[in-house]
């Protein structure tokens, strides 16, 4: 058994027999942005999602939530059970990365390297900004189209073997297109990743795109 899944399970036998509940880490948007409203997800100085994350192995499968807050100067990635209790913590800021899972702390400068070290699993976390808002990354190609010139499928072999990605379907987030479900397959790891929210996000003093009015489409 990988260690991730590991590290799911013990968290979700120890909720299940626990008599208190230790809800997890809320993350908060940092005061220098607020949400917008944009045309293409390319117009985001920033933006955050929650939805949920599957993953599947030969061996393995197990699901969680998911939360993600990126920026051009910090990531920072939650994976929770569904009664709220942080399995996993991964925050990058300043070119150091910090990866908190099962009460221990791991450091590493590459994202990428470390979920890969501590999970056992070769996640594409460096891809996933790009390809959670419908954009191809360097080494990406494009396999398919759907009638409105979004990816339906791409290939990339930046690294083998290879990793191949599908736009299952797309919403409507914040003003833009945004996939809705994703499917990720390398070998006999799959990664189901659904967004039931997007976000949008802009510095304050942004003026080119339109702030949104109360709490309209926030997380």
């Amino acid at each position: 058994m990988n260690n991730l899944s590991r590290f799911t399970k013990n968290t979700y036998l120890w909720v299940m027999l626990s008599t208190i509940f230790i809800s997890g880490c809320s993350t908060t948007i940092p005061d220098n942005l607020i949400p917008v409203s944009v045309n293409k997800v390319q117009q985001a100085s920033a933006w955050e999602m929650q939805g949920k994350l599957a993953v599947r192995t030969s061996q393995d499968r197990f699901s969680t939530n998911i939360y993600w807050l990126h920026s051009p100067q910090r990531d920072e990635l939650t994976l929770t059970t569904m009664l709220g209790t942080t399995i996993l913590s991964l925050t990058s800021q300043e070119g150091l990365v910090t990866l908190d899972v099962d009460g221990k702390t791991y450091q590493d400068t590459n994202a990428q390297r470390l979920l890969t070290r501590v999970s056992g699993w070769p996640i594409p976390i460096d891809s996933l900004p790009l390809w959670l808002t419908g954009q191809l990354t360097e080494g990406d190609k494009l396999i398919s189209s759907d009638s409105q010139q979004r990816p339906s499928k791409l290939i990339n072999s930046q690294q083998l073997p290879p990793w191949q990605v599908e736009f299952k379907s797309w919403q409507k987030q914040s003003g833009a297109d945004v996939p809705r479900l994703l499917n990720l397959t390398r070998d006999d790891l799959r990664l189901k990743l659904q967004l039931n929210k997007w976000q949008a996000l802009a510095p304050e003093n942004q003026t080119l795109i339109k702030p949104l009015s109360g709490t309209e489409n926030s997380l």
